[in-house]
């Protein structure tokens, strides 16, 4: 079966996961996630890659990023893993691939879903027991987010910059967020979007064709039907 295409667009956000390999860990001791975080800088730097969140699990990664060009991110990711499983080889006296051969990435629609994205990805530790509040765990953004430690990697979006007046405001608001607990439906819509490769969005979303994620296998027959028909009149 053939592999879904990726969708990437110039200067909108981008979900990523990248698991390691069999799912397992990709993250051994304290050194590793300081050694990730500083080439995942230089490559952010080099290609001209905005982040605005990221979670690093023992397992795998999660990052939230716009690139001016899409074209760029494959080769920030290359370019950052390759570096990565060098030193971790050299490091564990390893040989072999690290990751899953394929990264998982999924275009969001940022007025509806980039600030809920960001919640998904720097609540991972508190849904995988780790911590009980996110603030608790090191090796996310959620510390310049919502408390305003200094972090050199991220670059905040507009949608929260518009959080508030001020650096506090901002921060006050963006814990809010936070108290309420993160909706079960949006969760299953996040994880279906990145593992089908779709993009992250309500309705209809951005490149004229049908992008709310939806089940794996084909659709009904009367589904599939109104689905072509709305396609068809994105077309005329």
């Amino acid at each position: 079966m053939p592999r879904r295409a990726r969708i990437l667009l110039d200067s909108l956000p981008l979900h990523i996961v990248q698991r390691g390999h069999n799912r397992d860990p990709c993250f051994f001791a304290e050194e590793d996630y300081h050694a990730y975080l500083h080439w995942l800088g230089q490559a952010l730097k080099a290609h001209g890659v905005a982040l605005h969140a990221y979670v690093l699990m023992t397992n795998h990664v999660h990052l939230l990023v716009t690139p001016e060009r899409a074209a760029d991110l494959p080769k920030l990711l290359i370019s950052l893993g390759r570096r990565y499983v060098q030193y971790i080889n050299r490091t564990y006296r390893r040989t072999g691939t690290l990751w899953d051969s394929r990264y998982k990435s999924s275009v969001v629609h940022a007025e509806s879903y980039l600030l809920l994205c960001q919640r998904y990805i720097e609540l991972n530790p508190v849904r995988a027991a780790m911590v009980d509040d996110p603030a608790r765990y090191r090796w996310s953004s959620y510390r310049s987010n919502a408390l305003g430690q200094m972090n050199a990697l991220l670059t905040t979006h507009p949608l929260y910059e518009a959080l508030g007046a001020s650096a506090s405001e901002r921060q006050n608001a963006y814990r809010g967020l936070f108290r309420a607990e993160l909706d079960g439906e949006a969760i299953a819509d996040i994880r279906m979007a990145v593992s089908q490769s779709q993009p992250l969005g309500a309705g209809w979303f951005a490149v004229g064709e049908f992008r709310q994620p939806r089940p794996r296998g084909r659709p009904r027959k009367e589904k599939r039907a109104a689905v072509l028909g709305k396609q068809k009149e994105l077309e005329v």
